[in-house]
């Protein structure tokens, strides 16, 4: 029997405590920020607080004798291991037979019941989800209330960290040319006003960058736009002299971040709003359902005009963006000769050749931060997409089989993101067949051409058509855009041939940027991702239409040693060889140590 974890026990008591006093009856605790950002920072993470699972997803549901934890196959095992003792019950999402939380509240909630959870950090999809499912039940609703600021007395301050400036010069566009973009969208809607939510266009329409999501160089803010306001919601703190400059000079209206709620609720409304569902939290869009009510106005859910302006680069962006890609290029091909070179010699690690690789990158100049933690994965653990090592548990990184490393990082002109596995000692026919595979799906795609109008849901199966015939396939799409000194991971395009109903498909359009990752997944004997990113580009325009394709923007080299020609065309072959031939031409002008030198000629070496 499980030893009782009195910690979680005596938390949940508080919270129960704090439920009766606030009249609700069951709470919800997801795992989320206010702008549903890729991670979550140490204050959001209440779900942890209250079970003890710290992985990145769940929903934790509490009512007066019961608390379940919802979350997917990554973390099953974990979080049984990491609950015991607690209480909380464990809810194995998608397997047969287990209840969604929507269906489990509809069972066991009683009419007149009070559900709660804090709706700043529910998704405005996730809170209509509840409300449609519990419609047949005269539920109440309160989504006001964070309880955790009643229970957790040393909860982790707000991430607070200075704002700064990116020049014009370095942005290729101003805020205020940006903005005209923007509010000629906002009449094309049929708006006066516009809220706009999304961390990483707010960044990018205002030229400001931050600091307060791990890895994603971004402040929390919210905008607010009129025809003749324009107003940011940030941490007072956060504003240094020259970010409140800055903002006097292109007429930026500052106020503090956590006046939105207010500001929303008072500000007279003189015509339609714009807000974006997909990207604001359920308490805002409430509240702005509300306002827009009360004036005769109404609420217009539309895409952020931000988003497809933020993804097609402009001559700016690209030119810092293909300089960027070549010097981090020339960074990993480094690492990966110094893998080859060192394996066996040295103690060596998961866990240490990713801290080889970003120490590499941090010397960099214009480095900022990573922009993903580096999966750094060993033989069988690669078969795993999501895993990450750590100090205290990592492989031991031996001269036998394959190391997969996907990395990248954020500096002054550009992100990165690429993944190679690299070749450390014997491996099966078997993998280099899959490698194979695997390397003549990124280049087929990289080097597809395509129609105008074309999305990644078009162009997805030039990467998968290799593995497709030998029966194989990945569980995860092929390629995702890339911000510009921001995230790794911005839409709205994205190569995939899987769609569920009510994603948007966006129009590859010359000048987005999007990852090429295909990759092979044997559970319990390897794993392989070769990942580059490339440009879409203009290629030609005849009587047909306009033809439109990709430039790579990744050089480093394609591990020769598991390359298996037999299962090769001679179409193939040549791709790979003319890759292989630009690598050289471009990544190794700037290597100076005659040794690595030496080894990218052999490393790319026509074969």
């Amino acid at each position: 029997m499980a030893k009782e974890n009195t910690v979680i026990k005596d938390r949940l008591e508080k919270l129960r405590a704090a439920m009766a006093k606030n009249g609700i009856d069951y709470y919800i605790m997801p795992t989320s920020d206010y702008h549903n950002s890729e991670y979550s920072a140490d204050f959001f993470k209440v779900r942890e607080y209250f079970c003890g699972f710290d992985g990145s997803n769940g929903t934790l549901v509490v009512s007066q004798n019961f608390a379940g934890m919802w979350t997917d196959g990554r973390y099953f095992i974990q979080a049984e291991n990491q609950m015991k003792g607690t209480g909380v019950e464990l809810f194995m999402m998608l397997n047969p037979g287990v209840p969604t939380i929507a269906e489990f509240l509809f069972d066991n909630m009683k009419d007149g019941e009070t559900l709660g959870f804090d709706g700043k950090v529910i998704s405005t999809s996730v809170g209509e989800n509840y409300e449609k499912k519990l419609s047949g039940k005269a539920v109440k609703y309160k989504i006001d209330k964070d309880l955790a600021e009643d229970v957790w007395t040393d909860r982790p301050a707000l991430p607070c960290h200075d704002m700064y400036v990116l020049s014009d010069e370095l942005c290729g566009r101003s805020f205020k040319e940006k903005l005209a973009n923007v509010r000629s969208k906002m009449r094309e809607f049929g708006a006066t006003a516009h809220l706009l939510s999304k961390l990483d266009d707010i960044m990018w329409l205002t030229n400001l960058r931050g600091s307060d999501v791990e890895c994603n160089p971004v402040a929390l803010a919210y905008a607010y736009i009129t025809f003749d306001r324009f107003v940011l919601f940030v941490q007072e703190k956060e504003v240094t002299d020259e970010v409140r400059a800055y903002c006097d000079k292109v007429g930026i209206e500052l106020k503090d971040y956590h006046e939105v709620m207010n500001f929303i609720s008072e500000v007279k409304l003189d015509g339609n709003v714009l807000c974006d569902k997909r990207n604001t939290n359920f308490l805002t869009y409430k509240t702005l359902l509300d306002r827009t009510k009360e004036a005769g106005v109404l609420l217009k859910n539309e895409k952020d005009p931000t988003e497809i302006m933020k993804a097609v680069k402009n001559d700016t962006e690209l030119k810092n963006i293909r300089e960027v890609y070549l010097k981090d290029s020339v960074v990993l091909t480094k690492f990966i000769y110094w893998v080859k070179k060192n394996v066996g010699k040295i103690p060596m690690t998961e866990y240490t050749a990713a801290e080889k690789l970003d120490g590499m990158r941090a010397e960099l100049p214009g480095f900022i931060e990573l922009s993903f933690p580096t999966i750094s994965a060993y033989k069988s653990n690669a078969a795993m997409a999501h895993y990450e090592a750590t100090k205290d548990n990592a492989a031991e990184v031996k001269a036998d089989g394959m190391l997969l490393v996907d990395s990248g990082a954020t500096y002054m002109g550009g992100t990165t993101d690429v993944t190679r596995t690299i070749v450390v000692g014997e491996i099966s026919d078997e993998i280099k067949k899959h490698y194979t595979a695997t390397v003549m799906g990124m280049l087929n795609l990289a080097s597809s051409k395509f129609m105008e109008g074309c999305t990644g849901r078009n162009v997805d199966t030039f990467a998968r058509m290799a593995l497709w015939e030998m029966g194989i396939d990945y569980n995860h799409g092929t390629g995702h855009g890339i911000g510009y000194m921001l995230n790794v991971h911005e839409g709205p395009h994205s190569i995939r041939w899987r769609f569920n109903e009510g994603m948007h498909e966006a129009v590859l359009q010359p000048g987005m940027i999007v990852s090429d990752e295909p990759g092979v997944y044997i559970e319990g004997s390897h794993g392989i991702r070769i990942e580059n990113i490339v440009e879409v580009v203009e290629r030609e325009t005849n009587e047909y239409g306009r033809f439109l394709g990709f430039d790579h923007l990744t050089y480093a080299p394609i591990d020769l040693e598991a390359i298996d020609k037999k299962y090769m065309q001679p179409k193939d072959i040549e791709k790979l060889n003319n890759y292989h031939k630009m690598v050289y031409e471009k990544v190794s002008p700037f290597i100076d140590d005659e040794d690595v030198k030496k080894w990218l000629k052999e490393a790319t070496r026509a074969i």
